[in-house]
C-alpha cells in the first residue's frame, strides 16, 4: 500500500409467500427468449460439452446437487483464457433446463465487478484509492450533513475496498434490512458511530460496497448500471449482465427462477407489501444492494470478465497490468484483496456469493484454470457452502481437468 502518491502520475502516464404474494406475478411461465447483442449466452448450449469421458463429472455433479437439494446449476470452467467447458445442470424453472446461458444472481459476486469499476476510474485518473471518500474533499461530500462520527472522514476508496471503513453487521446488515428508500437508508447508518478507526481492522460490509456504487455514480457521472456496461461490460464483450429484480414477475428474459431449501421459512418482504414471501422473491432489496449483491449473469459470460482482468492472454485484458496487480495483491491473510474474497501469493485467486436463493463461487488456479459455479438455489449452509462448492472443485480437477477439451468455446 506504499507509493500512493505516484498513483496519479503512474497510471496517467500508463492510460495515454401468503395470497398477498400471489398478487405479485407468482409464476412459472417460461420467460421471452432473451434478444442478445452479443450471441455468447445464446450459441453455447449443453450440446458444446456433452463429452463421454466427461459423463463421470456430469455425474458427480448431479450427485451433488442431489446431496445439498439444488434445483439447478451452471458450471463454467476455463484454462488459459479459453472456455473448454460450459455446461446447465437441473432446471431453471419448472420446465426450463439450465443451460450455459441461462442467467443467475451471482450475490457478492457482484463485488468484484464494482472493483473493476473502480479500477477503470482510477486508471482514468478520476479518483485514487486514498482518495476521501466523505469531508470536504469527499467524494460523497454531499452526505456529511448525516455523519455525527469524525472517524468517517478517515475513510478511503481502498478502506471500502478491503471493508475497512470501519462498518459493523452486529445489529443486522443494513443493506439486507428492510429499507425502500435509499436516502433513509443512508440517513439511518451515516449517523451510527464506526465500530472501529479506518484502517486498523476489517469487518465484511455490504454496506461499504453500497457506498462504492455510489462513489461511481458521483465520480462518473451516470448512473451506476449504465457506467457499468458501459465501461466495463462492453469491452469485455459481456452484454447479459443485469441488476436484478425483487419479485419473480420482475426476473429478466432467460433468468432462472430461485428457490429456497423446502423446510425454510417465509418472511415478511422487505419493502412490507407483503407479510408472507420467500426470501429469495422479497425479502431483500436486490436491486436496491447495487454493486454489493444485485447483479445477474451467466456463468460463461462471468468467466469471459474474469479473462478480462486476470493479467494474461490471449483474450485482452479490460484492466492495465498495474490495475490487475493491484487488485490481485497478497498482503497478508488477514486482508481483503480488491474486489476478490482473497488472493494467494502462489496465484489462487477466490470470489464467492451467497444469497437467499443463490450460490456462487468463482476460482482461479496457478494452472491456468479457472471454475465456476452458480446455483438457483439456497443452502443451509449460507455463505459457508462456498466451501463445499471448493471441495467439489478440488476432486473434479484431480479426476478430470487432463480430460478436459483443448478449445475455446468463446470463439465457436
Amino acid at each position: 500500500m506504499s507509493g500512493k502518491a505516484l498513483i496519479p502520475v503512474l497510471l496517467l502516464l500508463l492510460a495515454g409467500g401468503g395470497c398477498s404474494f400471489l398478487l405479485r406475478g407468482h409464476s412459472d411461465e417460461v420467460p421471452p427468449e432473451p434478444v442478445y447483442r452479443d450471441s455468447l449466452n445464446r450459441v453455447i448450449t449443453n450440446a458444446f460439452s456433452e463429452i463421454p469421458d466427461l459423463e463421470p463429472m456430469d455425474q458427480a455433479v448431479d450427485s451433488f446437487m442431489d446431496f445439498w437439494s439444488l434445483h439447478g446449476v451452471s458450471l463454467a470452467i476455463m484454462r488459459n483464457d479459453s472456455l473448454v467447458y460450459a455446461k446447465g445442470y437441473g432446471m431453471a424453472d419448472s420446465t426450463t433446463p439450465m443451460t450455459p446461458g441461462t442467467t443467475l444472481r451471482i450475490a457478492s459476486v457482484s463485488k468484484l465487478l464494482t472493483a473493476i469499476g473502480v479500477m477503470k476510474l482510477q486508471e482514468e485518473a478520476k479518483l485514487f484509492l486514498d482518495t476521501p471518500v466523505f469531508g470536504p474533499m469527499g467524494i460523497l461530500g454531499k452526505y456529511d450533513s448525516y455523519i455525527r462520527d469524525d472517524n468517517y472522514y478517515l475513510i478511503t476508496v481502498e478502506h471500502l475496498l478491503r471493508h475497512q471503513a470501519g462498518f459493523t453487521t452486529r445489529g443486522g446488515d443494513p443493506v439486507f434490512s428492510p429499507w425502500t428508500s435509499l436516502e433513509d437508508l443512508l440517513r439511518t447508518q451515516l449517523r451510527r458511530p464506526l465500530s472501529y478507526e479506518p484502517g486498523t481492522w476489517q469487518e465484511y460490509s455490504n454496506f461499504g460496497f453500497l457506498l462504492l456504487s455510489l462513489v461511481i455514480e458521483q465520480v462518473s457521472g451516470q448512473p451506476y448500471e449504465d457506467f457499468m456496461q458501459e465501461h466495463v461490460f462492453e469491452p469485455a464483450r459481456c452484454h447479459g449482465f443485469r441488476i436484478g429484480g425483487n419479485y419473480l414477475s420482475e426476473r429478466h428474459p432467460g433468468e432462472t427462477r430461485y428457490y429456497m431449501q423446502p423446510d425454510a421459512e417465509k418472511t415478511r418482504s422487505f419493502d412490507g407489501q407483503y407479510a408472507s414471501v420467500e426470501k429469495c422473491y422479497g425479502g431483500n432489496n436486490v436491486s436496491g444492494s447495487l454493486g454489493a449483491g444485485g447483479w445477474t449473469g451467466s456463468a460463461i459470460e462471468l468467466a469471459r470478465m474474469v479473462a478480462s482482468i486476470d493479467g494474461k492472454g490471449p483474450l485482452e485484458d479490460i484492466l492495465l497490468d498495474y490495475s490487475v496487480n493491484q487488485m490481485t495483491n497478497y498482503f497478508d491473510r488477514e486482508t481483503f484483496s480488491l474486489g476478490w474474497n482473497d488472493t494467494k501469493p502462489w496465484g489462487e485467486w477466490t470470489r464467492s456469493g451467497s444469497f437467499s436463493g443463490t450460490q456462487a463461487l468463482v476460482k482461479t488456479y496457478a494452472d491456468g484454470e479457472c471454475w465456476i459455479f452458480i446455483s438457483n438455489t439456497s443452502s443451509w449452509r449460507g455463505s459457508r457452502f462456498s466451501g463445499n462448492i471448493a471441495d467439489l472443485f478440488r476432486s473434479l480437477r484431480s479426476r478430470y481437468s487432463p480430460l478436459l477439451p483443448q478449445r475455446d468455446l468463446f470463439q465457436e
